[in-house]
């Protein structure tokens, strides 16, 4: 009998779990079908294109819901993302703490390659990706993961940790990596409620945090 039930409960949790994750697949806010969107909305994917020379996909297909949103944000990564203080090495970190942060899986991706490039070692961005603190990061990169993290835990940052990085990175420097923790937060915020998927072909590299 006992047997009996404990079968029922684990197939009630397969077949709960099936309907879970298949619902978390959902595209929620898929782009918008051209012929469907209003003339607000051409209108901001016009600025779109011309500013970023590329079609609205990701986070901006689904912020596309509100025009103003999706190009104010766009403005704003145009500076973090391209023009900031920071190096390649260290702007792509900062965007991967954010995305491991908020286990933001098209974020991480889309972005691993170009840390990779930047010059960030791979074995830093798989102990990110595994939840781990990273061993034998260089100065800047502690300095960084350091300013990053505590803000994310803890919602403000030590005399210690701001001190040291506002004599690494200065204070612009400081700025800037708290602006990219803010706006790779606020587009993971985005793909997360609208379930955005990985591109076709894609594996997920992160797990949920058990914290």
């Amino acid at each position: 009998m006992m047997r009996t039930v404990l079968v029922q409960v684990a197939l009630v949790a397969w077949l709960t779990a099936g309907v879970s994750m298949s619902g978390y697949a959902q595209d929620r806010m898929p782009p918008i079908p051209p012929e469907k969107m209003t003339d607000a909305q051409k209108k901001a994917v016009e600025e779109f294109r011309a500013a970023r020379n590329a079609g609205v996909s990701g986070p901006f297909a689904a912020m596309l819901r509100s025009p103003e949103v999706m190009n104010r944000a766009r403005a704003m990564g145009d500076y973090l993302r391209y023009k900031s203080v920071l190096p390649p090495r260290l702007s792509e970190f900062a965007i991967l703490i954010a995305s491991r942060e908020w286990t933001q899986n098209y974020e991480w991706d889309a972005h691993y390659t170009l840390a990779m490039q930047g010059g960030l070692h791979a074995d830093i961005a798989a102990a990110l990706a595994e939840g781990r603190r990273p061993a034998r990061m260089a100065e800047d990169e502690e300095i960084l993961y350091n300013l990053c993290t505590e803000l994310h835990h803890t919602k403000g940052v030590s005399d210690a940790t701001y001190q040291r990085a506002v004599a690494k990175f200065g204070e612009q420097g400081v700025i800037d990596i708290v602006g990219i923790q803010g706006y790779y937060t606020l587009l993971a915020m985005m793909m997360n409620t609208a379930r955005t998927p990985l591109p076709e072909g894609r594996t997920p590299a992160l797990k949920p945090l058990s914290r």
